[in-house]
């Protein structure tokens, strides 16, 4: 399953702490999308071209393309390889549901491989898809499904924490189960 987004390519700025320190600006917008030995080698190609003589420390003092992610100052090349990929598989969608599971890459895949029931206008449409895909509306004269309170079935559902909700726009609502 992949939830694609047209947002920027994610990329860091790395900067050279001994410049910094000394007060000049020398830095490079690197992809974080790759690898990172890469994004290492990036690192120590801009270290290498400071104005700073023996140049060895970095920290990453910009992002952009995380979506609602942030990152630290000492982040991992790890740990920005690792969320680059998973920002472009995913983007904002993905963001938002590695932000509801406290920042945990882990279960936020977890979430989007297994738990995610799909996108609905509102949560009374999901329900009532819940409802039709368990067999229940077949239960119920076609004369008497309009007293059933979709609405607020699937408000129980929520509040009741079977299910979670991420709201990207106006009726792009997409529901996953908590479990």
């Amino acid at each position: 399953m992949s939830h694609t987004t047209d947002a920027l390519n994610p990329r860091i700025y790395v900067a050279c702490l001994a410049a910094y320190n000394a007060g000049k600006l020398h830095g490079n917008w690197i992809d974080a999308n790759q690898e990172p030995d890469d994004i290492m080698a990036d690192i120590q190609e801009m270290l290498v071209a400071s104005p700073e003589p023996d140049a060895e420390e970095w920290a990453i003092h910009d992002y952009e393309g995380f979506e609602s992610l942030s990152l630290s100052e000492y982040e991992s090349t790890e740990r920005v390889s690792e969320l680059a990929a998973f920002i472009e598989e995913h983007g904002e969608l993905g963001a938002q549901v590695m932000n509801y599971y406290g920042h945990s890459l882990d279960e936020a895949r977890q979430a989007l491989g297994e738990n995610y029931c799909g996108e609905y206008q509102s949560l009374e449409d999901y329900a009532e898809q819940f409802a039709e895909d368990c067999g229940y509306l077949n239960q119920v004269p076609e004369n008497l499904r309009s007293y059933i309170d979709f609405e607020r079935m699937g408000r129980d559902m929520e509040l009741g924490g079977d299910i979670f909700t991420v709201e990207l726009g106006f009726q792009q609502l997409h529901v996953f189960w908590s479990h």
